[in-house]
């Protein structure tokens, strides 16, 4: 405890600031924000409070630099353009709802909506174009090696050839085990054992030292036997002795954990009262992005519904005369961190099954009414769970829940997969719109849906939900799988 308390505080942080990333943070909301102003003084006259309060939201509201530097810039310019159109939407989403687009003219919004997205577009090129030519000299270029060469080096080379678009080139391995073990293209790299990564460093000049050893070393120790026998060593010892020896270079000294069997959602490393802390699983929706999802979960659901009122009365009214029985069907789901409950369909079946075990709906059900089909086959059946969003139940897109005898079966035979209910569950999702709705009649399939559910846990934003959004309409419109 005392050596604990002597530790001293540090800031840690997940990503150093760089002179390209400000200038990605600040390019976009820049040109948009100050694009429109101008576009005022040259087009309208004097600024108004309107047009400024305007400028202030593009600027709160507007995508900052999230491209990738392996990126193609065809897909940079495409990413510019959605981010754009999510912008622009949001705005006139504010305006309809505020009534407030008659402060502005016509004339400007229509010319910021074509100058703005070309303009970043622009600055995308040329900035990278600059970046290019900067990063081409030599001298600016870092020297990097990896320690180890297992499969987790392995995993670090391939993301470090990514980082050669800013300017890395790996330049060797260094490893203590038998080629046997390790990966052949890492191998045949090799340049040394532990012992020489100090020297090795110093004497090329070496900038950065990525350090990827596995947690536990197996070697073949010779045994009484002719074969031998495997002995599992910590490696703790070697990578503290590493890197006290590294401390005596000016090279930059990276550890990469070996979490390579686990599944990493929004990982990252935090500051706990000063002592470091690696998150491996976590939620996204997080302080500033929690609110982000209940605003726009609360701002759609409520539009949605009173869009779609006359509609779910005539469904309901559609429901009860199809055959006897509620209009609406309660059926218990696992939600947010797997606690039970209770979400709203309507009924589509002649049987209300919430039991221990619940057979999937399969095509041609006998179960299912003539009219249930119609609004299965629609997703319509699904529209009362909009009230469940209102209620913090559910959100507009997430993973899809699953009845809980389903997920007492799958949890046991996949991996990962109560990891889903990190976030509460969704109307549509991710997987549903790659093609996984309807019926999961195998391991295989549910397999694929929880990947992508996962997948959605790792990459969300704003901008992801609204594509879902609305690649679920036009699934709804067009696809027939879901039955």
């Amino acid at each position: 405890m005392a050596a604990a308390a002597a530790l001293p505080r540090r800031n840690f942080h997940t990503v150093p600031a760089t002179v390209p990333a400000l200038l990605a943070a600040v390019a976009d909301p820049a040109i948009a924000a100050g694009g429109y102003l101008a576009l005022v003084l040259v087009l309208a006259g004097p600024l108004q409070r309107a047009d400024l309060v305007f400028a202030l939201l593009v600027v709160a509201l507007c995508g900052r630099g999230r491209h990738r530097p392996d990126q193609r810039l065809a897909g940079a310019l495409g990413d510019t353009v959605a981010a754009f159109a999510v912008l622009a939407g949001l705005l006139l989403l504010c305006g309809v709802l505020t009534d407030s687009l008659r402060l502005f003219d016509a004339r400007v919004l229509a010319a910021w909506a074509v100058l703005t997205p070309s303009l970043q577009g622009l600055a995308l090129a040329a900035g990278r174009g600059v970046l290019a030519r900067w990063q081409a000299d030599p001298t600016r270029r870092r020297r990097a090696i990896v320690v180890g060469a297992g499969p987790l080096a392995a995993r670090v080379s391939q993301a470090l050839r990514h980082e050669a678009a800013r300017g890395l080139d790996l330049v060797a391995f260094f490893d203590d085990r038998g080629d046997v073990r390790l990966d052949a293209a890492a191998a045949a790299r090799r340049r040394g054992r532990l012992r020489d990564v100090a020297d090795f460093v110093h004497r090329e000049g070496i900038h950065e030292v990525y350090v990827a050893l596995p947690l536990v070393s197996g070697d073949v120790l010779a045994g009484s036997g002719s074969a031998g026998h495997a002995l599992a060593q910590p490696n703790g010892s070697r990578i503290v002795e590493l890197l006290r020896a590294l401390q005596g270079t000016t090279a930059s000294i990276f550890h990469v954990p070996d979490i390579l069997g686990l599944t990493i959602v929004q990982g990252r490393l935090q500051d706990v009262g000063g002592v470091p802390v690696v998150g491996l699983c976590e939620s996204p929706f997080t302080g500033v992005n929690a609110l982000v999802k209940r605003v726009e979960d609360v701002v759609l659901a409520s539009v949605i519904l009173l869009a779609i009122a006359p509609l779910l009365l005539a469904l309901a009214v559609g429901v009860k005369l199809s055959s006897p029985g509620p209009v609406i069907f309660r059926q218990r789901r696992h939600g947010l961190d797997g606690r039970e409950i209770v979400v709203w369909k309507f009924r589509s079946m002649r049987a209300l099954d919430d039991g221990l075990v619940v057979p999937q709906a399969v095509r041609d059900d006998p179960r299912v009414t003539r009219f249930g089909a119609f609004l299965r086959r629609t997703s319509l059946d699904e529209l009362p769970q909009f009230f469940n969003v209102l209620q913090g139940r559910m959100s507009i897109v997430g993973p899809r829940p699953h009845a809980v005898a389903h997920n007492e079966f799958y949890r046991g035979l996949i991996g990962a997969y109560m990891v889903r209910h990190k976030v509460k569950p969704g109307i549509t999702g991710w997987a549903q719109v790659n093609g996984l709705r309807g019926e999961t009649e195998t391991v295989d399939k549910m397999r694929a849906r929880v990947e992508h559910d996962l997948e959605y846990l790792r990459r969300w934003s704003l901008a992801l939900d609204l594509r879902i959004i609305a690649r679920t309409v036009a699934l709804v419109l067009f696809d027939r799988h879901a039955y």
